[in-house]
């Protein structure tokens, strides 16, 4: 080679910021004592019927390529649990797709229909790889900001402002992560009054649907009249079922983008793992009841982050949906990133920066309570006397 190898990796990739959400925990991992409230997996195994499907299938020696598209039962099974769960009709064999996790469905969707030029609105603060999937579909990310006041849900006009004739994708990321956000049927009908009609295609990221808090159901935008032909639904068993790594997603859709996606899912992946699709088919059919009792116990240790950062001084509002609380730390002086480091360094707590979901995020801290009662409560009691020494 005449230049040094990373003189080769292309500008786009070269531009693309690691995220920042896995900082502080690396960190933290090779601390002594350390109590980490980072990372945005469920502390629950596995139910222990789904593992032993899987289990059950590799004895039976289950181990070769599924269809592209994914096992056809799983796919049907899919399209029994949207329409149970969410009142929404999909064919299973036409417009479901399964996927490695819900990150690679986004990724496959974005490829699929952005041309170079082509905007996609995000609203942030939101998951990291929206952004730059989106850069490497050839598209322009463009943020819209959600404000605290609103409790961190999109308002039609902001999306009103945002639109131009190159607006091809609007991702809708609720609930939310990483601040808990959710967005009601009338928030989604004023969303649907913006773009019904428009040549503008909805991403929506409902991979915490389950995961909804207080008296309201989650409301897909896909149910709001004249939405269904113009959103994607992605979701999977990470959150819900606690099957992070098993690394099993889905999209349900228009047949014709459905299909288009799959033809790139064939050349890139082949199929989703098969063991993980047996173990998701058990867990769609019998697994109802472990969602409600881990969610019962998020609800619990919701109400106990966020009283807990209320009554230090660092103002939350109450999230309802996911396991993430989003607190303010504007009132200590100091920016997200200082925060975390101190934070880490003298109390051994790690957290995440607000703005590594977007400059947005500037001035907040995101904290996941999908961790033991113990650990959040060692972590609220640390981060008190943190507080009380900046005072």
């Amino acid at each position: 080679m005449t230049k040094p190898p990373k003189e080769y990796i292309n500008d786009v990739v070269s531009g693309i910021k690691p995220s920042g959400i896995r900082r502080y925990f690396g960190i933290a991992s090779e601390m002594k004592d350390a109590v980490s409230l980072g990372v945005g997996e469920p502390d629950f195994v596995t139910p222990w019927h789904i593992r032993d499907e899987g289990i059950y299938t590799l004895e039976k020696g289950y181990t070769h390529y599924t269809a592209n598209a994914g096992l056809k039962e799983l796919r049907i099974e899919i399209a029994n649990y949207m329409r149970r769960r969410f009142n929404l009709e999909y064919d299973g064999l036409s417009q479901v797709l399964v996927t490695v996790g819900g990150s690679e469905a986004i990724d496959l969707f974005l490829r699929t229909v952005l041309e170079k030029g082509d905007e996609v609105l995000i609203p942030e603060p939101s998951f990291v790889c929206y952004a730059p999937l989106t850069s490497l579909a050839g598209g322009t990310p463009v943020p819209i900001v959600l404000k605290e006041e609103n409790n961190f849900r999109l308002k039609a006009d902001e999306l009103r402002a945002a639109i131009t004739p190159n607006t091809k994708v609007l991702v809708l990321p609720f609930p939310n992560n990483p601040t808990g956000a959710i967005m009601e049927k009338s928030d989604l009908e004023e969303i649907a009054e913006v773009i019904r009609d428009k040549d503008i295609f909805v991403l929506s990221d409902e991979i915490y649907a389950e995961l909804t808090y207080g008296e309201s159901r989650h409301i897909s935008i896909a149910e709001i009249d004249g939405m269904y032909d113009q959103t994607i639904i992605v979701s999977g068993f990470s959150k819900a079922y606690a099957m992070t790594g098993w690394r099993l997603g889905y999209a349900c859709g228009c047949p014709d983008i459905i299909k288009a996606m799959t033809k790139v899912h064939q050349f890139a992946i082949m199929s989703a793992p098969t063991t993980a699709q047996y173990a998701a088919i058990e867990a769609l059919r019998n697994g109802d009841d472990d969602i409600l009792m881990m969610r019962e116990e998020y609800d619990g240790r919701r109400r106990m982050i966020v009283d807990g950062f209320n009554k230090m001084g660092l103002h939350c509002f109450e999230p309802l949906g996911a396991f993430y609380c989003f607190p303010n730390i504007s009132s200590t002086g100091l920016n997200s990133d200082d925060f975390c480091e101190k934070l880490l360094y003298s109390k051994k707590v790690a957290v995440v920066p607000g703005n590594a979901f977007g400059d947005s995020g500037e001035g907040f801290i995101r904290c996941s309570y999908a961790y033991s009662v113990k650990d959040i409560q060692v972590a609220l009691d640390r981060i008190g006397e943190f507080i009380e020494e900046l005072k």
